[in-house]
């Protein structure tokens, strides 16, 4: 069977990262990129943006081109991602069929490639996959400059996303794989690792910035009892096996654990023979957990894939009908990648998961109270109507697990929702009625009190005002 190259992964990341803003964050940095965003509720002290950096690349996108600029710039984002992953192995060709089969893959996983600050944290990991190897086997002129650009890279990366911590956990995991008996090579690796770790401490807030990842990794697998909540009610917090369970994301879901799991499997008897395999393996642990991590997965289960397919198949001889077979594999999934095109909004802006019509028409009439609004809106509604103040956005790390509690809280118990809102000043709500059904119940309470109006409704958002302030 004919050979292909491996730039083809790459290029179907391309075509699969093309769809509309889905993650609701990205309205919040946005807003950021302009000014730093404040809700009307308490926000959790002390408070550090571990995204500035982030959000002023995608400012500055976004301010030419909008949401199709900024589309296209995170399709370039996550196909450069995978080639960095690949570049080693970028004189090698492959067979049509593991082709076929890694671009289903990423075909059932295309809408892990969202327009978030982890896009940043991959091309920095992709760019060490790389340049930590040169280190390691090379001396002189050319591993200090190595050093110097990964220690360069460290520091900007504090800045893009708490999850830079992955940076001195993948050179230690590569050091520790290619650990040298001789005294004078553990004494500058182990002070390398070190230096990497102190990165942080060479921005402002610095110890805040040093700890800010072990925070995150609290909320992520509630490792403390305050910490519990958000690891288990954020939906991609939760794990895929709790995902399967409640019958969501069900095919996608599967396969990204089937792959865990096979690489895990494959990879057992060669964990610390290779840095690339432990990174691999810790990967694909980190993709159980939560749903969230699959993209840090990804590139490295695509490389290990491509690097040793013997390992990963045993593929019968080349015939005729595997080539046919593989053809039409590919070809319906560009026939499926194409039908996927056709609802989107060429706005790229998704209006069935933040408030475009909504935010429109509370722009143009105002209220003189507070306005209530759930998580997945705040951003979006921060970022076109900065002149409200909102209750919630989806950076939960900057509120307390008492106050997560208690919005958990008002979706469950209607009644306490309407008093908090009196004693509150709050005169305006704004809920969604697609993708999100929490606000179902509170929503029906509204509607039969006689204290709230309904003044505005499509088909995915809902808001209501307060007669009695109005």
């Amino acid at each position: 069977m004919k050979p292909f190259p491996i730039i083809l992964a790459p290029l179907a990341v391309l075509l699969f990262s093309v769809f509309p803003l889905t993650d609701t964050d990205i309205w919040w940095h946005l807003a950021c990129a302009r000014e730093w965003v404040t809700t009307w509720t308490p926000v959790r002290s002390p408070v550090i943006n571990g995204h500035v950096y982030f959000q002023a690349v995608v400012g500055a996108v976004y301010g030419v081109g909008g949401a199709v600029l900024l589309v296209a710039f995170k399709a370039l984002l996550w196909s450069a991602v995978f080639a960095l992953f690949l570049f080693p192995l970028r004189k090698r060709l492959v067979d049509l069929r593991l082709v076929a089969s890694l671009v289903a893959i990423l075909f059932c996983l295309r809408y892990q490639f969202e327009m978030r600050p982890v896009v940043f944290s991959m091309l920095f990991l992709g760019l060490y996959w790389n340049l930590v190897p040169r280190i390691l086997n090379n001396a002189g002129s050319q591993r200090i400059a190595c050093v110097l650009s990964v220690l360069l890279l460290q520091w900007l990366w504090c800045r893009f996303q708490g999850l830079y911590i992955l940076g001195p956990v993948f050179v230690g995991v590569s050091m520790a794989c290619r650990i040298r008996c001789a005294r004078k090579d553990f004494l500058w690796q182990g002070a390398f690792v070190l230096a990497l770790l102190a990165m942080p401490f060479l921005h402002r807030d610095g110890l805040l910035l040093f700890l800010y990842p072990f925070g995150l990794l609290d909320r992520l697998v509630g490792l403390s009892e305050s910490a519990a909540v958000f690891a288990s009610h954020i939906a991609e917090n939760r794990s895929p096996f709790t995902l399967l369970f409640a019958g969501e994301n069900t095919f996608a879901v599967v396969v990204a654990m089937a792959a865990a799991v096979l690489s895990l499997f494959l990879s057992r008897r060669s964990f610390w023979k290779s840095g690339e395999v432990a990174w691999l393996c810790i990967t694909a642990v980190l993709a159980m957990v939560a749903e969230r991590n699959i993209v840090l997965f990804l590139p490295a289960f695509c490389y290990f894939v491509l690097s040793d397919a013997s390992a990963c198949c045993n593929f019968s001889p080349c015939k005729e009908h595997c080539r046919v077979i593989s053809v039409s594999v590919l070809a319906l999934i560009l026939g499926l990648w194409c039908r996927s095109l056709l609802p989107y909004d060429m706005s790229m802006v998704s209006g069935q998961r933040v408030p475009v019509a909504a935010a429109a028409w509370m722009a143009s009439h105002p209220h003189e109270g507070r306005l209530f609004n759930d998580d997945r809106s705040g951003g979006y509604l921060a970022f076109v109507n900065p002149q409200d103040s909102t209750y919630l956005d989806g950076r939960f790390f900057l509120k307390t697990s008492s106050f997560f509690e208690r919005y958990l809280q008002y979706a469950e118990s209607p009644s306490e929702f309407m008093k908090d809102m009196d004693s509150l000043g709050v005169d305006r709500a704004l809920f969604p009625l697609r993708h999100y059904t929490r606000w179902d119940g509170v929503i029906q309470a509204l509607t039969s009190s006689a204290k709230w109006r309904f003044v505005y409704v499509d088909s995915a958002f809902v808001v209501l005002d307060r007669k009695n302030l109005r």
